[in-house]
């Protein structure tokens, strides 16, 4: 029951307080510093729904638990020589984001991004397999704690299916950066740009950070920024065709014009071609295939982390102009 002046003692996160009778657990969240929108409540040892916190009130003798999701390692550590880059607020180091598909199995793929430097991986979202529970899981090899899962909407072929999927990913991880992508057709799969600025919208107004996969196009990557996408990630080639980069000019035009970060995804086959999406100015690049599908996945993980950063350091020292004749490199006053 309310004490005699309107309050109740309740525990939060093992701490007693006494708070006004009748508050409600969102009204709690947002007294303690907290948005409710990005914590999970436990009232009593019984999960709340995030949707139900504003009409669930506290009652005398309550147990709170109030936690939040951490997606990696601390990212925010200075750096010596810092060139790190920063995504809807986190901070990274490595600029290579791998996959997590295609692997012969979970150890090699463990492996592979050990040997990137990769300090963010994206996950496709699937349903448990219920049939066996025991099976092995990629938390099991790859640490959320130290690595920062990036939730992926692959396969997803309408904007309704994409948004399904991150929104249990988020309910099931806590996640708000995720990549979004919607595909227009199996063959190509290509993006569908207008099912692709739907779905941006929508999960942007639903508290998402998405970086969006799209085509290689200035306007729509412009519209996308307009819309809420943290990213814009252009393809450079058909997804896992091994290609490399065939659109120079327009990747190049997306950079300058951008005010979010851009990353390559898609098409890069080789270290070489991370180098080339890097000294475009890109801000990282993003695979899967170059690496689950080389013959010796680990040292093509190594290779692709040389040339992503090879191609970083070229683009900070800016390339030597082109000429159409020689220009000797060595004096012609004194030859002997």
């Amino acid at each position: 029951m309310p004490h005699t002046d309107g309050t109740v003692t309740i525990t939060v996160n093992g701490e007693h307080k006494r708070v006004k009778a009748g508050l409600s657990l969102a009204d709690l969240a947002s007294q303690l510093g907290l948005v409710p929108e990005k914590v999970a409540v436990e009232r009593n040892l019984e999960v709340v729904p995030r949707s139900t916190l504003a009409d669930v009130q506290v009652e005398d003798g309550d147990e709170i638990e109030i936690v939040h999701f951490v997606g990696g390692g601390d990212h925010v550590a200075p750096v010596s020589d810092d060139d790190s880059w920063e995504v809807a607020g986190q901070r990274f180091r490595s600029r290579l984001i791998v996959g997590t598909g295609k692997y012969k199995d979970f150890a090699q793929n463990a492996a592979a991004v050990e040997a990137s430097g990769a300090e963010i991986v994206t996950v496709a979202v699937r349903r448990v397999n219920v049939s066996d529970p025991n099976a092995p899981m990629l938390t099991d090899y790859i640490d959320p704690k130290k690595i920062t899962y990036l939730p992926n909407t692959a396969g997803c072929f309408t904007a309704e299916d994409a948004i399904r999927t991150l929104r249990l990913a988020r309910e099931a991880g806590g996640w708000e950066l995720v990549k979004l992508e919607v595909l227009g057709e199996a063959r190509t799969l290509y993006p569908d740009m207008y099912e692709t600025l739907r779905a941006t919208e929508i999960l942007a107004k639903e508290g998402f950070k998405p970086m969006v996969y799209c085509v290689d196009d200035p306007i729509a990557a412009k519209r996308l920024e307009d819309v809420g996408a943290v990213a814009i990630m252009p393809l450079g080639a058909p997804i896992g065709s091994g290609l490399g980069i065939q659109n120079k000019v327009t990747i190049r035009l997306i950079v300058e014009g951008a005010k979010v970060p851009v990353l390559v995804d898609a098409g890069v086959g080789t270290a070489s071609e991370a180098a080339v999406a890097m000294e475009l100015g890109c801000d990282g690049v993003l695979m899967n295939t170059a690496i689950a599908e080389a013959k010796d996945p680990v040292l093509m993980a190594r290779a692709m982390k040389a040339g992503v950063e090879a191609g970083r350091m070229a683009y900070r020292a800016g390339r030597m102009g082109m000429r159409r004749y020689a220009d000797p490199s060595s004096p012609l006053a004194g030859l002997i």
